[in-house]
């Protein structure tokens, strides 16, 4: 479930090993990509955490976050 503060949505997503958090990982990049909204994230060993805010709007949370955060839950749920 995403969180919203401090002006961005958060989530932490964890899998089996990182081996599956990277393809996750690899995955998402590729939507951020067609969407032109790139996260700030991270990765430790099988856990991926996402933050998520537009900076062409003031570094706060939108429908574009909204949307990508959206999409991101789509190919965590596959």
């Amino acid at each position: 479930m995403w969180n919203e503060e401090d002006n961005k949505l958060k989530r932490s997503f964890t899998f089996k090993d990182f081996k599956e958090a990277f393809a996750f990982m690899t995955e998402v990049a590729e939507t951020v990509d067609e969407m032109d909204h790139h996260p700030f994230w991270t990765n430790t060993y099988n856990k991926v955490n996402i933050e998520l805010n537009t900076h062409d709007a003031g570094d706060i949370v939108t429908e574009k976050d909204r949307k990508l955060a959206a999409a991101i839950d789509a190919i965590f749920e596959k």
